[in-house]
C-alpha cells in the first residue's frame, strides 16, 4: 500500500512548466519539487541558480514564458551598467532577477544553507509547494570538450553549446548529500510516485541521480517511476539534448531516453507525434501514454500533470 506524496525530479524551462502543473494539482503537503542544482555557479560575486530560479518563477508566475528564462516584464539597467564598466556580459541578469541573486548570496554569506534560503525565497513569493534543491552542498556539471572539461553555464550560454561534447561529470557529486527534504521524500512513508520531469536527462536529471544514495534508493522503491520523455517530433524542443545525443554516439530517441534511465522506470510518457516509438518502448518492458505533451499554457501543464498522476495510480480531484 502506498500513499499519495508525489516526488518530482525537474530541471528548468521544460521540467519548470511541468512542476508548475503539478503545483496546480496537487496540495503543497502532497508535493516536494527537488531541483536539479548541478547548473549553478558563481558570476559577478553571486551564487545563480538557473534550475531553482526557472521552478519557482514558474509557479509564481513571474517566468517570461516567450525567452523561456528570467522574470517576464524585466528591464536590463544594471546589465547596461556592468557592460559599461567592462565586466562579464556574457550571462544575462535582468534587474528583477537579480533581486534573488543577491538576496541568496547574501544568505549564504550569513551562513544559511541553500534549502532554508530557497524556502525563505519561496515564501516570499507565495509559493506554498516545497522547492528544494537537490543539495545544500555545491555540485558542478562539466562537459567534456576537445579543449577540456567546461563548466555547465560556460559550454551552454557563453559557448552556445557549439563545442562537441564527450562526456558529462558532475563535480563535488560525490562528497555531497541529498538535502534533507529530498531524503525525506524518498523515505516516506506516504510516498506514492516519484515523477521525472521532461527535462534533459544528461544535464539536468543525472546531476539529481548522482548524489549517494539516490539511484539505489530509485532501485529499490516501492512506488512508480514515471518520466516525461523531453523528446517531441524526434527532437528536442529547446536545449542541447539532441546535439548531445548524437554526440555521444546515442540515437536522438525515445529508446535513447529509456535505455538511459534503465531499470528506474516503470513508466514513459512520449508525445503523440512519437506515437511510432511505442511498441518498442513496451518491449523493453515499459508501460508508455502517448498523448500532446508541448506545454504552451497553463491548461497545458495541469493535463500533463494529471496524465502523469495517472500513469502512476495517483488519483486527482
Amino acid at each position: 500500500m502506498t500513499g499519495k506524496h508525489v516526488l518530482a525530479l525537474s530541471g528548468g524551462v521544460g521540467g519548470a512548466k511541468l512542476a508548475a502543473g503539478l503545483a496546480a494539482t496537487v496540495s503543497p503537503q502532497d508535493l516536494t519539487l527537488v531541483v536539479n542544482t548541478g547548473d549553478d555557479f558563481e558570476h559577478l560575486g553571486l551564487t545563480i541558480c538557473p534550475d531553482i530560479d526557472s521552478v519557482a518563477y514558474a509557479l509564481a508566475d513571474l517566468n517570461d514564458t516567450s525567452r523561456g528564462w528570467g522574470v517576464k516584464d524585466e528591464s536590463w539597467q544594471a546589465m547596461a551598467m556592468l557592460r559599461s564598466l567592462g565586466e562579464a556580459d556574457w550571462f544575462n541578469l535582468g534587474d528583477r532577477d537579480l533581486g534573488t541573486h543577491i538576496a541568496r548570496s547574501w544568505r549564504l554569506r550569513q551562513g544559511d544553507s541553500l534549502s532554508q534560503i530557497t524556502a525563505r525565497l519561496t515564501r516570499a513569493l507565495g509559493i506554498a509547494h516545497a522547492i528544494v534543491p537537490m543539495s545544500d552542498a555545491p555540485v558542478r556539471t562539466q562537459v567534456g570538450t576537445a579543449g577540456g572539461w567546461l563548466d555547465f553555464q560556460r559550454y551552454f550560454v557563453k559557448e552556445q553549446c557549439r563545442p562537441v561534447a564527450t562526456g558529462v561529470r558532475f563535480s563535488g557529486a560525490l562528497r555531497a548529500a541529498p538535502s534533507p527534504a529530498f531524503a525525506a521524500a524518498l523515505e516516506s512513508q506516504d510516498l506514492g510516485a516519484i515523477v521525472i520531469c521532461p527535462s534533459n536527462p544528461y544535464l539536468s536529471v543525472d546531476p539529481i541521480l548522482s548524489l549517494p544514495g539516490v539511484w539505489e534508493a530509485l532501485r529499490h522503491r516501492r512506488v512508480p517511476v514515471v518520466a516525461v520523455s523531453p523528446l517531441v517530433g524526434g527532437a528536442s524542443l529547446k536545449g542541447p539534448l539532441g546535439k548531445l545525443l548524437a554526440e555521444l554516439g546515442r540515437p536522438v530517441s525515445n529508446a535513447s531516453i529509456a535505455d538511459h534511465y534503465g531499470d528506474l522506470l516503470d513508466h514513459i510518457i512520449i508525445d503523440s507525434a512519437d506515437a511510432a516509438d511505442a511498441g518498442g518502448l513496451q518491449e523493453r518492458g515499459l508501460s508508455v501514454t502517448v498523448t500532446p505533451t508541448v506545454m504552451c499554457a497553463a491548461g497545458d501543464r495541469e493535463r500533463l500533470a494529471r496524465v502523469a498522476l495517472s500513469a502512476a495510480g495517483i488519483e486527482t480531484g
